[in-house]
């Protein structure tokens, strides 16, 4: 009896044990034969060809400006430039410079002409040519600029011009563009950059000249007074408003000259002189009258221009004298004194019949080419309403580097003094005024072909 009962836990323990192996076993073998199928599947699903899907032809896109440009031919209208003949522009008198006048022309330029008295003429490389939009956002009337360009800064202008025509057309219709180029390195034509087709990116904004080119331009002087003249003989406007492109004019300044032109007797002899202001960088918004100008004034925020850089550049002008009134004047443009101390280095901004004399273009490069003008009578505008011109101050280190500069381009110009102006006195003529240009001409003056200066009494 204890025999069979000791067999039988044994016999339950072995066939315990026996079941616990197939079992595992069977789980094991379970696994395996899941992996095997899966992996079958996989191979199957992985080394099956996939169908191939109908071609779907594609839709074409819906006709727009913009993604068809690059391959689509530029209009007349949109790229005049392009098709200059630049072996046909006018020399200057040392052919060196060949001019093109109305390279590019606005649809509005001629009618802004004969409605306006005063048409803005102005000057600039390529390199400033971005400033013309801070003038033209306040001047409303007729604009003629003149631009030098070398090499491929060509495409460059092109492509200014055609930001304008696209992104700017108020501005464009009421613009002529003329151009300049050395004879040594005439303008090249050739692609334009994309930004010309991008009316969201400001033009001109990053530098894409080729290095040689600038190498050049640095080796060379810039031709300011032939640009000057290039700009204000394509004005067909009474008068004539002659700035440089970072000089920006009030808002409301054409049509206040219109008003006040047409109000004051006429006086061929009269430049009208305009005071010129330089606003500190922390001035955020332009001055609207003199009222505002003067507050900025007083603060140190506004100065004279080129008070730091130049005195004598303005000085003629009596700042004081026009600061006296404190702005509580007239509200309609007038004349507030008449400038009588004409001095060497006076380079005032003014607004004068374009019969006034030529710039001297022998003289080249930066500093002390503006008053190489031989000129009129000269009375100072005065306006409570209008801010005058004003121009962003320079940083203590250019304004000095500035003045180095003109001096040492003008060290040799030592006989760059004033030539006399002739006025009738019966049958005599007597010297008057200084009006500016280089000495060896005096000399060989005839009398009769210089303006005579009126005392315009009464204004």
């Amino acid at each position: 009896m204890r025999l069979s009962e000791l067999q039988r836990p044994l016999t339950k323990t072995r066939r315990d044990r026996i079941w616990r192996w197939r079992c595992q076993w069977s789980i094991v073998t379970l696994v395996a034969v899941t992996l095997v199928v899966y992996n079958a599947v996989a191979n199957l699903w992985l080394l099956s060809p996939v169908p191939c899907s109908p071609r779907s032809t594609p839709q074409p896109e819906l006709p727009t400006c913009e993604p068809c440009i690059d391959t689509a031919p530029l209009s007349i209208e949109e790229d005049p430039i392009s098709n200059l003949d630049l072996r046909l522009g006018r020399w200057d008198g040392s052919r060196s410079y060949r001019m093109f006048d109305y390279a590019a022309v606005g649809d509005m330029y001629a009618d802004a002409s004969s409605n306006r008295r005063v048409c803005l003429a102005t000057q600039s490389s390529i390199e400033r040519l971005h400033e013309l939009l801070g003038i033209a956002a306040h001047w409303t009337g007729p604009i003629s600029v003149a631009v030098f360009v070398a090499g491929d800064e060509l495409r460059l202008l092109r492509a200014f011009e055609m930001w304008l025509f696209r992104c700017q057309p108020d501005v464009y219709a009421r613009l002529a563009l003329h151009v300049a180029m050395p004879a040594e390195r005439p303008g090249v034509q050739s692609n334009v950059p994309n930004w010309a087709r991008n009316c969201n990116v400001a033009p001109l904004a990053t530098e894409e000249r080729k290095s040689e080119t600038v190498a050049w331009r640095a080796r060379h002087p810039y031709p300011q007074n032939h640009l000057r003249n290039l700009a204000r003989k394509n004005c067909h406007t009474p008068y004539v408003f002659l700035v440089d492109v970072d000089i920006v004019p009030s808002r409301g300044m054409a049509e206040a000259l219109d008003s006040f032109l047409s109000s004051v007797p006429k006086c061929q002899m009269c430049a009208y002189v305009v005071p010129t202001y330089e606003l500190d960088k922390r001035v955020a918004n332009f001055p609207t009258n003199k009222s505002e100008l003067l507050r900025l004034s007083r603060n140190k925020l506004a100065i004279p221009f080129h008070r730091k850089v130049f005195i004598y550049n303005q000085y003629a002008s009596n700042f004081s004298r026009w600061e006296s009134s404190g702005g509580n004047e007239s509200l309609s443009t007038h004349i507030s004194h008449t400038v009588t101390n004409f001095e060497l280095l006076y380079e005032p901004f003014y607004v004068a019949p374009d019969t006034v004399p030529a710039h001297d273009e022998r003289f080249l490069g930066y500093g002390f080419t503006r008053n190489t003008q031989p000129g009129t009578y000269n009375k100072l505008l005065n306006d409570r309403t209008m801010p005058k011109i004003a121009r962003l101050s320079s940083s203590p280190s250019l304004s000095d580097s500035l003045l180095e500069t003109e001096k040492k381009l003008t060290s040799h110009c030592f006989f760059a003094v004033p030539f006399f102006i002739y006025q009738e006195r019966g049958l005599d003529r007597s010297i008057v005024q200084p009006a500016g240009i280089i000495l060896e001409v005096i000399r060989t003056l005839n009398p009769s072909n210089h303006y005579k200066v009126t005392t315009a009494e009464g204004y």
